[in-house]
């Protein structure tokens, strides 16, 4: 059915993407579902499709492109940390071939990461789709481009699939996450391609059991786990898999970031037959973090961070430290695990250096090695 969608690239269709949705959500049918057909381009301003809905799978097929408004000033007394959203929907299936572009120039515009100076200057803008409270769900083949911030949120979901996506923002442009994962379990993201600005993927608080495997990340900061524990707050954080994974210049490749006034847990983490190619910090793990630049004290404080394995890993460093490790004194890292790990210098005649404080644990055939405490 038609919901009178112009499909023009410059009217605001959002009306009919809403009445489309809420056909599908209440319909009686098996398998009801959205189509946003091919070879067209549809202007769609900040939306959230709710659920629960009546059937127990749903799909949004996007075959055509979805753009967001090209100005910040569109979201004015609108929810600017969002563009599109589903809220508690069972059973979403969202895939197509097409393309989610977030037109994020604007907003990058005024971000106060890199025009502190303005007056109006924005920290929050938009995820370009958020995922909130959607169990059995799933995200593919699709393409993501400029989001104005986190391309993709997951939040608060039980079993979640991210598979054949692409993500695509400037490297330079300010916290455009690729995906961002926080209050979930059972995530599955394979398969994947991104360029970013920020994290490629970030893993937030309350997380368990988190598959990643087959990523492509570049440019971008690389796959965190972290930042954790701002504020004070009790971490908690486990089974985490990330494996057959190319990160490429990066600033970043697996990296765990906790601040020293976080509490609470990271622990079974495995990383896993990843190549790096020109990364600045291949192999890092801050537990010292704070807000002030070069002055971190040391506090009795911080998230405790065990049952971290690192398994053939190879590649090279665009920094002379390729493997640092920079624990707590306090809460030291325990049981770390590095196994075949060979890591040179990107430049020629360079070599690399590994640097580990408070850091525990057994290491077989790294280079460099001599690194963690027994």
């Amino acid at each position: 059915m038609d919901y009178g969608a112009t499909s023009d690239g410059t009217t605001d269709d959002s009306q009919a993407f809403l009445e489309a949705w809420d056909a599908a959500c209440s319909a009686s049918t098996k398998y009801p579902r959205v189509v946003v057909p091919p070879n067209k381009t549809f202007l769609v301003h900040p939306v959230t499709f709710h659920g629960p809905c009546d059937a127990s799978k749903i799909n949004f097929m996007i075959s055509g492109t979805i753009m967001a408004p090209n100005s910040a000033s569109l979201w004015d007394e609108k929810d600017s940390s969002q563009w599109l959203g589903f809220r508690n929907v069972n059973g979403l299936n969202v895939d197509g071939f097409g393309t989610v572009d977030g037109k994020g120039q604007s907003w990058w515009d005024q971000s106060c990461k890199y025009h502190p100076q303005l007056r109006q200057c924005t920290k929050l803008a938009p995820t370009a789709m958020k995922f909130l409270s959607c169990n059995k769900s799933s995200v593919s083949n699709l393409i993501y481009r400029n989001s104005a911030q986190t391309h993709i949120l997951v939040k608060g979901c039980n079993s979640f699939s991210i598979e054949n996506v692409e993500i695509h923002s400037p490297g330079n442009s300010p916290n455009t996450d690729g995906i961002h994962i926080h209050s979930s379990r059972h995530v599955v993201i394979t398969n994947t391609q991104i360029g970013c600005g920020d994290d490629c993927i970030s893993i937030g608080d309350r997380i368990s059991n988190i598959k990643i495997s087959n990523v492509k990340c570049g440019p971008g900061h690389g796959i965190s786990i972290g930042s954790l524990g701002k504020g004070g707050n009790y971490v908690q954080v486990e089974k985490i898999r990330v494996s057959d994974t190319f990160f490429n210049g990066t600033s970043n490749g697996a990296r765990i970031k906790t601040w020293q006034v976080g509490r609470g847990y990271v622990r079974d983490v495995k990383f896993e037959n990843i190549i790096f190619n020109c990364v600045k910090n291949p192999i890092i793990i801050d537990q010292n973090y704070c807000d002030v630049k070069y002055a971190c004290k040391e506090l009795e404080s911080g998230v405790k961070i065990s049952n971290v394995v690192y398994k053939e890993l190879s590649g090279t460093s665009a920094t002379n430290v390729a493997i640092n490790l920079n624990c707590s004194k306090s809460v030291p890292c325990m049981r770390i695990s590095m196994d075949s790990i060979r890591l040179k210098s990107g430049r020629f005649g360079s070599e690399v250096a590994a640097n580990c404080t408070s850091a525990y644990g057994k290491e077989t055939n790294v280079v460099p090695g001599d690194c963690l405490s027994r």
